[in-house]
């Protein structure tokens, strides 16, 4: 029997192709801007992290829909280019989702997304997996899929993330079933009801055994077990935050994958997500380990532990 290929996280959910524009200030109603630089890549939040544990050294693979078009053949292919295993991507005749970003030149950006409706992807596919996860990353955008697959995990004592990045069924489903719920202000505003993000930290401490909540320029708050604790943001001057926190959730899995200290998964996560605000578009600029290590001032080796990819098992 084939040994299957061991994978350091499985990012699972929703890939998009994205349209960035860079402009002066967001238009108003009724007013016409012209934009100063356009670019084009790969996005989506499980994505984007796959790109970001590949591009931090380690092993990932990506379980998601593309459609049969051109943004759909261009995003296959920057993945396969940034070494993600891609053989658990649906195609289908439905159009890639897209996504208009605009961008200010303070880093803020406003975001249009357009997904064409499909069936969410069966559990089928991965029923059972080509490859052993050390981690599972989701981002509540394939719900049948999670659904099966946080099974599988915990039948196997596999730590599981859930980037919820918004409110909808999937980030809902999933908030009490995985081991790290790490997300976004709006998500922590938006569920429990609360403006503070400490107080939205209490109530959703009874949800998993491990709560972050990203900030943005604010830094972070987080609760494990019980301790709690707060993290600064990183000083940047920031050029486009687009992609920022699907890069902390790629870094804290990788982390996670390579059993690194709380404190130094935090830090890991924050200055991954602070240096992709550095570069127009998200996946564009989402850095290397090596950019990592030059910013933290640091050897390669000591910014991840046994920093090596794993080979292929035949």
């Amino acid at each position: 029997m084939q040994k299957p290929l061991l994978i350091d996280v499985l990012c699972v959910g929703h890939a998009a192709y994205d349209l960035i524009f860079s402009v002066p200030h967001h238009p108003g109603p009724d007013e016409k801007c012209t934009a100063k630089a356009l670019s084009g890549c790969g996005g989506g939040p499980a994505a984007n992290a796959a790109v970001t544990v590949s591009r931090l050294g380690l092993r990932s693979a990506f379980a998601g829909y593309l459609g049969q078009d051109e943004f759909g053949e261009r995003h296959l292919k920057e993945l396969n280019d940034a070494g993600v295993t891609t053989d658990r991507i649906v195609r289908g005749e439905a159009s890639t989702p897209l996504s208009v970003v605009w961008v200010k030149p303070d880093g803020l950006r406003s975001l249009v997304n357009y997904r064409e409706n499909h069936d969410p992807l069966p559990a089928e596919p991965i029923a059972e997996l080509p490859f052993l996860p050390k981690v599972l990353l989701f981002d509540g955008h394939e719900p049948i899929m999670a659904e099966a697959l946080v099974e599988y995990a915990r039948n196997r004592n596999i730590p599981t993330v859930l980037d919820a990045g918004s409110v909808h069924s999937g980030t809902e489903n999933l908030a009490s079933r995985v081991d790290y719920l790490v997300t976004s202000r709006v998500f922590a505003r938006d569920f429990t009801g609360q403006e503070d993000p400490k107080k939205a930290l209490s109530e959703m401490a009874d949800l998993s055994p491990c709560v972050v909540i990203t900030l943005g320029r604010d830094g972070l708050v987080w609760r494990n077990g019980r301790e709690s604790g707060t993290v600064s943001a990183i000083p940047i001057a920031a050029v486009d935050t687009t992609g920022a926190g699907d890069a902390f959730h790629g870094a804290f899995s990788a982390g996670l994958a390579r059993h690194m200290g709380w404190h130094d998964l935090l830090h890991l996560s924050n200055t991954v997500a602070a240096l992709t605000c550095l570069r127009m578009g998200a996946r564009t600029a989402i850095p290397t380990l090596g950019e990592v290590a030059e910013f933290m001032k640091r050897p390669v080796e000591a910014v991840l532990p046994e920093h090596r990819p794993y080979p292929n098992i035949a």
